[in-house]
């Protein structure tokens, strides 16, 4: 076939882009309109996906979270010019559910999952790595997402939390009884809280399992107790019976509530034991809600990965919230599942900046983490990178790229900072040695 070749629009975009730079920083986001060969209808989508509606853990603040902070970008002038569309997709705490999302992210020819929630890590990461999708910032439940090189946490997960969380607990409690839901993600909690007792020169947990979903806590409450050496034998609470030395640590995601207010029942009938947890588990709307000041949380310890939520360098991710999520209600801006999806798409908005307008793929975002793209979050965490450098050396969690926690505890209402800074549990992760 014979006819006029279309004339190449690379010197005018070259021109453009020289012209681009010559005027200044000012209209770096119109010029990215001008550069782009993609039109508005041509969106760059990218799925989040977490459980709602469950009797178990729910997640609808991460979902939420993900779509406001498309609106901010969009606002904002888009990814050089093209929108940022979300899709999401209700998890239900399901297996069969969280291939199917992964399914549908193939399908919606996403560019990446990012922010997402799901303790089936082993439904979702194959579907995820034959559609060749990036995995960004999932929330860190299971070994898959630790694991699979196609996952970029923005966190040290569960394995972290509770490596922390025993670490900190170690310098207060001789005797410690971890209460954790009966499923495979929660199998592997046990051997990484004991990783960061041991570090404390501390005994092993009590082992208590607990089902996900349950309406009363009552059995693991006593069990956990009597694990500890707080027996109802010794007198209760109100006989002045305090035993400083045991703790109770729950990590039971949402029913954490739940166990606690089990836990507080059963408690008036046995000695006074410390009580913990980790984020996720104990959140500022729980203390609210369970009487401020005067909540039977009050003194509780709890580790997390990233800053307390009054700290100042979340208030950017709370100028989104409050300008494009105003009137949603399932943003929490303190929970962890928030902030983890707000981290998240913060690496994702870095790596599609960082690429060209017409050339933006799953393929060409998992090349740039892969080449070691850094990320800075503005000191939610370290500057993350996932290179095949900056990843630690722990069994079964090799993708582990951030190793920092913060100890909080709520004091007077409030989940403060007990101590400046992250703590970095990195060498104490690396003792990790799995159960057979």
């Amino acid at each position: 076939m014979t006819g006029r070749r279309r004339p190449s629009s690379r010197p005018f975009r070259a021109a453009v882009a020289a012209l681009c730079t010559a005027v200044g920083a000012s209209l770096l986001s119109g010029c990215g309109a001008v550069l782009s060969d993609k039109s508005d209808s041509d969106p760059i989508t990218v799925m989040t996906w977490a459980p709602e509606g469950t009797k178990a853990t729910n997640m609808p603040g991460m979902p939420a979270m993900a779509k406001a902070f498309a609106r901010w970008v969009n606002d904002s002038g888009g990814i050089h010019g093209r929108k940022l569309q979300v899709i999401t997709c209700n998890e239900r705490n399901d297996a069969v559910q969280a291939a199917g999302c992964a399914q549908e992210a193939k399908k919606d020819k996403a560019v990446a999952v990012v922010g997402s929630y799901s303790q089936y890590g082993r439904s979702f990461i194959s579907p995820l790595e034959v559609a060749g999708i990036p995995y960004i910032g999932g929330y860190g439940l299971t070994q898959e997402e630790f694991d699979s090189p196609y996952s970029y946490p923005v966190n040290g997960g569960q394995a972290a939390l509770l490596v922390g969380n025993g670490r900190q607990l170690a310098s207060r409690c001789e005797r410690t009884a971890l209460v954790r839901p009966d499923t495979i993600a929660g199998d592997e909690l046990p051997q990484l809280l004991n990783t960061g007792l041991s570090a404390g020169n501390r005994a092993a947990a009590h082992d208590v399992r607990a089902p996900e979903d349950a309406g009363d806590y009552s059995r693991q409450a006593t069990t956990a107790l009597e694990g500890v050496g707080a027996d109802s034998s010794l007198g209760g609470a109100d006989q002045g019976a305090i035993l400083e030395s045991s703790c109770v640590t729950a990590a039971l995601g949402n029913r954490t509530g739940a166990f606690f207010d089990s836990f507080r029942r059963v408690q008036e009938n046995h000695p006074k034991v410390r009580i913990a947890s980790i984020l996720g588990g104990v959140r500022q709307s729980l203390i609210d809600s369970t009487g401020g000041t005067s909540s039977p949380l009050e003194g509780t310890y709890a580790t997390g990965w990233y800053p307390a939520g009054d700290d100042p360098r979340w208030n950017p991710m709370k100028k989104v919230i409050n300008k494009y999520a105003f009137d949603d209600n399932r943003i929490d801006p303190d929970d962890p599942g928030t902030q983890t999806t707000w981290i998240g798409y913060t690496v994702l908005r870095s790596v599609l900046m960082s690429l060209h307008a017409d050339d933006i793929s799953a393929r060409t975002v998992r090349n740039a983490l892969d080449d070691g793209h850094a990320v800075n979050t503005g000191g939610l965490t370290p500057t993350l990178r996932w290179g095949y450098d900056d990843t630690l050396n722990v069994p079964n969690y090799s993708r582990i790229v951030n190793a920092d926690v913060t100890y909080q505890m709520v004091r007077d209402g409030r989940l403060v900072a007990v101590r400046k800074g992250f703590v970095n549990v990195s060498k104490i992760l690396e003792r990790y040695r799995p159960a057979d």
